[in-house]
């Protein structure tokens, strides 16, 4: 195989070459993004201020919505940026750049999403042992498994672009840059690394959404043996879970587990996953959630009040 690459930037052909359609895709995006940030923000001031830091489902939560703002921002401020030129560019260094670093926080965020499912059955099914279980080493440990987990994943999908020659065309068709649209532009068989990439990235989102799933299958079913009040508490608290699951996973098996082709729908579902699951996940896990509400409540109203009491 002739390993040559000719290509030493591409070009994005975006969401629309419609400058109006752009115009109102930008504001709609800037101001998700600015949600984003506000909303996530919020959630990890509020746990950190907080007695909820010291409770294994904000601390996974807390750090959950870190990765929410550093995996958005791999793509969305060069996507709104774009939105406004004619022409978007992308240098090879920087599109291996954001492959590399949209994969390492989307897996990290699955990871997280996974210890946060562990903590869930542990407390419902063994809650006896919760305490002993879910001990401070043992939530930094999947933390930090979190964290490896991802850059395994992004590493892996990184070698298999960074070896492939481009010495065609230079233009892809999405808005940013991603292995599928990449395996398209290779100039060479990409049969045996699509296989890989559905390995790496399909068949591990689908196995551990399965687990995920089957896990809180159980949960519901010890639910069954729990008082009411507390069979509502619980209730509210995974299914908050499980619809954050639901939303970021199924578009993410959507795209990676066929073999490497690109369709006019990716563009749509992987928004799903890199903006508006982002922008919702502070609305889910807050609107159902006493205790989170009454923790912004007391950060956010103790803090306006020493404001004002400094004016005053």
């Amino acid at each position: 195989m002739e390993s040559k690459n000719n290509v030493t930037e591409f070009i994005l052909l975006g969401l629309s070459q419609n400058k109006r359609d752009r115009m109102l895709c930008f504001l709609f995006f800037l101001l998700c993004y600015l949600g984003i940030w506000l909303g996530n923000l919020v959630i990890m001031i509020s746990i950190t201020f907080s007695q909820l830091m010291k409770q294994p489902m904000y601390f996974f939560l807390g750090y959950l919505a870190l990765s929410d703002l550093f995996y958005t921002s791999t793509v969305t401020p060069k996507l709104m940026t774009d939105l406004l030129l004619d022409r978007k560019i992308i240098s090879y260094a920087n599109c291996m750049t954001q492959l590399f670093t949209t994969h390492f926080f989307g897996g990290v965020e699955v990871f997280i999403l996974t210890g946060m499912a562990y903590d869930r059955y542990v407390a419902i099914c063994k809650p006896l042992h919760y305490a002993i279980i879910m001990n401070k080493q043992r939530c930094n440990s999947i933390l930090l498994a979190s964290c490896a987990g991802g850059l395994l994943h992004s590493l892996g999908l990184f070698l298999l672009t960074i070896c492939l020659p481009f010495c065609g065309s230079n233009e892809i068709d999405h808005y940013f840059c991603d292995i599928y649209p990449l395996l398209t532009l290779a100039c060479t068989d990409t049969d045996k690394i699509g296989f890989l990439v559905i390995a790496n990235s399909g068949l591990m989102g689908l196995v551990i959404f399965v687990v995920l799933m089957t896990s809180y299958m159980m949960i519901m079913y010890t639910l069954r043996t729990y008082s009411g009040e507390s069979r509502r508490k619980a209730f509210s608290t995974c299914s908050s879970h499980i619809t954050v699951v639901i939303l970021f996973f199924a578009p993410v098996i959507f795209i990676y587990i066929r073999p490497a082709t690109t369709l006019p729908e990716d563009k749509v579902f992987t928004l799903f996953y890199t903006i508006i699951v982002p922008m919702l996940n502070p609305l889910i896990y807050t609107l159902r959630n006493t205790e989170m509400k009454n923790a912004i409540r007391k950060v956010w109203c103790s803090h306006m009040f020493v404001e004002r009491k400094k004016m005053t």
